[in-house]
């Protein structure tokens, strides 16, 4: 997630993760060769997940500039709208890259005036949790990169982030790893058996967290269009090495943890073009590209063009569509006409453009936007393009 406005982001190329992501993405599919692929059959539901945290039918998922501003205005927990069932405060970050040790502070009062205190934000907490809400810890974002190299690593990930949510009595863990948080090791070529150690101990950690914390702990997850979707194209370095290492590095996670996910949002945004299940590049802009991309998630993909290893489909209840609250908060930002015309296409199967999805999934669960501070910044359109097309 951006941590800056647009401009300031833009002018940031050479330093940021999302940046690096985004143009790898494009990079890898303009330099190497195109291979359509058919899509895989979603005849075959995904088997049945142990009982998620519950949440409403359909929700809105937002990030909450907790520990920074950015331009957008600072927002107290406590004024939070209604709107939203999830809330995710953005970050938990990492002591060091490779440390696993996770911290998380509210903002300094000199860069958000008006921050609550401490005891005001933990009684925020139980007021929104008594609403209804589930408010979780945000781990990574684009500039928090965390690396489980060791099994040292993985156990202070898991003790500093227990702590975390411990101490402000929080309902469960975002994990939104960007840049070089991810990777696979050259040869590592199996989703659905991993070997590179930030992947293994990575599942070893959140496993652990929702055996800790039951079945009631909210797990989501917030990866970028690089790190799932384009992994139907490419995935690691590839069986001869010189592609991205990172290319659908997410996939042995979410695949690994999808009986124990409650919560899928992939961003939308900052991203290149994406080989769709049509054998065609989708760019962001417009409903289509949320349409394609969703769909690969509902109706599962063969990973790097091989027929012999499909992702499956995760159960619409799972997933959500990560998208820009405004145009000043990242890439790809479409219009409330837009927004309703992908609804529209996945949940009842009208209003659908070039793309022609595998189903119609009207439990998909909903939207996800970066961000609650940059919906209330542009008069909280986003929010309320929700609630007008869910009720």
């Amino acid at each position: 997630m951006n941590r800056r406005s647009l401009t300031s982001w833009t002018s940031r190329r050479s330093r940021r993760g999302r940046v690096r992501c985004a143009a790898a993405a494009a990079v890898a599919v303009c330099a190497l060769a195109a291979t359509a692929v058919a899509p895989h059959a979603a005849a075959s539901a995904p088997p049945a997940a142990s009982r998620a945290a519950e949440l409403p039918e359909h929700a809105l998922v937002g990030y909450l500039h907790a520990s920074f501003a950015n331009g957008s205005g600072y927002t107290r927990l406590a004024d939070v709208p209604d709107s939203w069932d999830i809330i995710d405060l953005a970050f938990g970050e990492p002591t060091s890259v490779t440390s696993g040790d996770i911290r998380f502070s509210l903002c300094p009062p000199v860069e958000c005036p008006g921050v609550e205190s401490e005891a005001e934000f933990k009684a925020a907490v139980k007021a929104k949790q008594q609403a209804g809400k589930k408010v979780l810890i945000s781990i990574g974002g684009q500039n928090g990169q965390v690396r489980l190299t060791t099994p040292q690593a993985r156990d202070t990930f898991v003790a500093s982030v227990s702590s975390i949510i411990d101490t402000y009595g929080l309902d469960g863990l975002d994990i939104d790893f960007e840049g070089h948080s991810l990777s696979l090791d050259e040869g590592d070529t199996d989703f659905e058996n991993p070997a590179t150690p930030v992947i293994v101990h990575l599942i070893s950690a959140l496993r652990t967290l929702k055996e800790r914390y039951g079945d009631d702990f909210t797990l989501t997850m917030a990866p970028e269009t690089f790190f799932v979707q384009l992994g139907h194209q490419y995935y690691g370095s590839g069986p001869w090495g010189g592609q991205d290492p990172r290319a659908g590095a997410y996939l042995p996670v979410i695949h690994a943890l999808r009986d124990d996910l409650t919560l899928l949002h992939v961003q939308d945004y900052n991203s290149g073009p994406i080989l769709g299940l049509d054998g065609e590049y989708h760019t962001m802009g417009g409903a289509d590209f949320h349409v394609a991309m969703t769909d690969m998630l509902l109706t599962g993909f063969p990973v790097a063009g091989d027929p012999d290893k499909v992702f499956s489909a995760l159960r619409p209840e799972q997933v959500a569509i990560g998208m820009p609250a405004t145009p000043q908060a990242g890439n790809g930002h479409v219009p409330p006409a837009e927004v309703e015309k992908a609804l529209d296409c996945l949940t009842k199967g009208s209003a659908c453009g070039p793309y022609t999805p595998h189903g119609t999934w009207p439990a998909l669960r909903g939207l996800m936007a970066w961000s609650v501070n940059w919906d209330r910044y542009g008069g909280d359109e986003f929010a309320a393009t929700f609630d007008r097309y869910f009720g």
